[in-house]
Parts: structure tokens; C-alpha cells; sequence
């Protein structure tokens, strides 16, 4: 049996909460897979920002916000079936892959500087996150569905139709995103 190793556990013990077998080792697999391509290690998204948008002095880590935006996600889209479930049911595995899934790609846009401090690198430059996020989860055999989440997360969304558990990750990354950025701009 497969396993999930312990730093992506430790960073994402969500992982737990994606009840097919198959979708949950993916998810891992992809994080696994961008930790051993990114300069980045699991303590240094537990002390950089989560975002390089809203200045030097934002405190809030990549992980923190990151695990925000999973558990928003799950509790919108528990309700949205509690509410719409007949009408507008929500694939709960999907959700809550897209969400662990949705910024992967920023270990291969971020690196470091000589400061230790969060920049965007070259490759970055090219490709933004939600690219490199598809081209992770591709390789590592995440479904369509999923993938489609963290392509459409980001402003790079707004040019698709976006599914139920796509528009649910986009406002969860969003509404914990914004406030900060406006916060940083007054």
C-alpha cells in the first residue's frame, strides 16, 4: 500500500478528509512532486507570506492561508449540499483536492533571495501559478475535474466557465486574499 510521506502529512493533514483512496494519494503525490522541484522546503511555506501582493509586512504564512482556503472550501461546499444538494451537488473529493491543490504551483514560482525571502522567480515570470499547479497535477494523474480547479482559481478563471467546486475555491481563495491586499494598499 502506498503511503504519503510525513512532511506532506504534516503540511496537509486535510488530505485525510478526501475519502477516494486514489484522488488522496494523487493529491499527496503532486505536493510530494513540487517540494522536490521547488527551492522551497515544507518550513519555509510555514514562514514565507502567502502572497507577494500585499507587501513586506503581511504575516500571514503560505500555509496558514492555504489551509484557510481548504476549510472554508469544505464547510461552503457541506452547506451547499445540506442547502442545494439535489439541485447542485457539490463533489466533496474534487473540492477538497482543487483546494489542497489550487496554489501547488507557486513552490515552482516562488524562490528565495539572499535574504531568505520570497520572490518570483524566472520560471514565474513565464507561468503562473495555476499553469505550473495544472502541469504538476497532470503528471501525477489528478482528473480533469480537478485540475480544471486550480487552472480556474486564479483571474486566469474569469476567461472560463468555471464548475461548482471551482467558483466555491475561487471565492474561499479570494475572500482570504482580498481584505489583505486592500489592507496593504490604504
Amino acid at each position: 500500500m502506498e503511503t504519503i510521506k510525513p512532511e506532506v502529512l504534516e503540511l496537509w493533514p486535510e488530505l485525510e478528509w478526501i475519502a477516494n483512496e486514489n484522488l488522496r494519494l494523487g493529491t499527496a503525490r503532486v505536493w510530494e512532486s513540487a517540494l522536490e522541484k521547488s527551492v522551497l522546503s515544507p518550513d519555509d511555506l510555514n514562514r514565507i507570506p502567502f502572497t507577494l501582493l500585499c507587501g513586506p509586512d503581511l504575516k500571514v504564512t503560505f500555509m496558514e492561508h492555504k489551509r484557510a482556503v481548504v476549510h472554508i472550501a469544505r464547510d461552503s461546499g457541506n452547506k451547499m449540499n445540506e442547502f442545494f444538494g439535489e439541485e447542485l451537488p457539490v463533489d466533496m473529493d474534487v473540492l477538497i483536492s482543487g483546494a489542497i491543490l489550487a496554489d501547488v504551483g507557486k513552490l515552482l514560482e516562488y524562490v528565495l533571495d539572499e535574504n531568505g525571502k520570497a520572490v518570483q522567480g524566472s520560471y514565474g515570470k513565464y507561468l503562473r501559478h495555476p499553469f505550473s499547479g495544472v502541469s504538476l497535477a497532470e503528471s501525477c494523474g489528478i482528473p480533469a475535474e480537478v485540475c480544471h480547479i486550480i487552472a480556474a482559481h486564479a483571474g486566469e478563471g474569469n476567461m472560463v466557465k468555471r464548475s461548482t467546486e471551482a467558483y466555491i475555491v475561487h471565492h474561499a481563495d479570494f475572500m482570504t486574499f482580498l481584505p489583505f491586499k486592500q489592507k496593504s494598499q490604504s
